[in-house]
């Protein structure tokens, strides 16, 4: 029976004598069965039921012996669920990215390229052609290089270009295509094609000393797309293919130099935004989604994001 009292019919009743030969039957609707012509000696019964676990019963039947076995009671099988649950790493990056593009200082100027999660999900090259052209298309980044265009000319920077409209027009389409080409050369094509990330890793613990270091290597040295700190080539080789794309804009005398001493001045710009990014412009960075901490904000995927996978055995 079970253990709700109930007979068990159609269950599997193993009976083993002290020789060692079995045989075995099905219990009926009333949940009795019977074996005959058992020798005398010890003896074993095992019961197994679809859906139940394993019973067993042994005694001792003397020679011309009726025994009538006590009830057993079968239980329900125990059973042994593991479920595995993953996430979908592209769908953790494209929310964390949503998260990114969100981010900026004093709650205007663009602050995307910077992860306050320490364990981010890499970015698929989708998504860094989506965060270049983000970046390098946002209204701010269009004023500030018609802003540095504007001062240029007031200081007659570039003189080849000349003055009026005409002098200012080129050189706002200089210092744009500038940012573009520097942008998705450092940003989208080389990091793709290296599977590097591009984004500054914020730090925010340790001692001062080492929040630094890692603020001033970040023009050399980045996280890889599996997770692993490596040399920066994307951003080197980057800087180096912006330098020579500049070279192209801009009216130069001695293309080698300027390549040189641009690609100089990039790496050093990219040290000295690493340590403003490490020690002040998180504090005035405020996203849409997670207020005045981005890097607290809920960027992991929900339920709903997740791909569960469940085995069941």
């Amino acid at each position: 029976m079970d253990r709700s009292g109930l007979a068990a019919a159609g269950a599997v009743v193993r009976l083993t004598s002290k020789d060692g030969s079995s045989r075995q039957a099905v219990s009926g609707d009333n949940g009795e069965f019977s074996f005959p012509d058992v020798p005398p000696g010890p003896f074993k019964l095992s019961v197994s039921a679809e859906g139940f676990g394993n019973q067993e019963f042994s005694g001792e039947l003397a020679s011309g012996q009726t025994y009538l076995v006590p009830p057993m009671v079968i239980a329900i099988a125990t059973v042994v669920t593991d479920v595995s649950v993953t996430v979908d790493p592209v769908q953790v990056a494209t929310e964390e990215y949503k998260e990114q593009v969100q981010q900026r200082v004093f709650g205007f100027i663009p602050n995307f390229y910077v992860t306050y999660q320490q364990d981010a999900a890499p970015l698929t090259t989708k998504l860094k052609y989506k965060l270049a052209w983000k970046s390098s298309t946002d209204p701010v980044t269009i004023a500030g290089t018609a802003f540095l265009a504007g001062l240029q000319q007031a200081g007659d920077q570039y003189g080849e270009f000349g003055q009026g409209a005409e002098g200012y027009a080129k050189r706002f389409g200089a210092g744009y295509a500038d940012v573009v080409a520097s942008t998705f050369l450092s940003g989208a094509v080389f990091p793709s094609l290296l599977k590097q990330d591009p984004r500054y890793f914020y730090q925010g613990t340790g001692t001062t000393r080492s929040r630094l270091l890692h603020a001033v290597g970040n023009s050399v040295w980045c996280k890889g797309d599996n997770g692993h700190w490596q040399f920066n080539y994307s951003n080197v080789a980057g800087v180096v293919g912006g330098a020579a794309l500049s070279s192209t804009f801009y009216p130069t005398k001695n293309t080698g130099t300027f390549i040189l001493s641009s690609s100089l001045v990039r790496l050093g710009e990219s040290s000295l935004t690493g340590v403003i990014q490490e020690f002040v412009l998180r504090r005035f960075t405020k996203s849409k989604r997670g207020g005045d901490n981005p890097g607290l904000a809920n960027t992991s995927a929900t339920p709903s994001d997740a791909a569960p996978i469940a085995k069941t055995q």
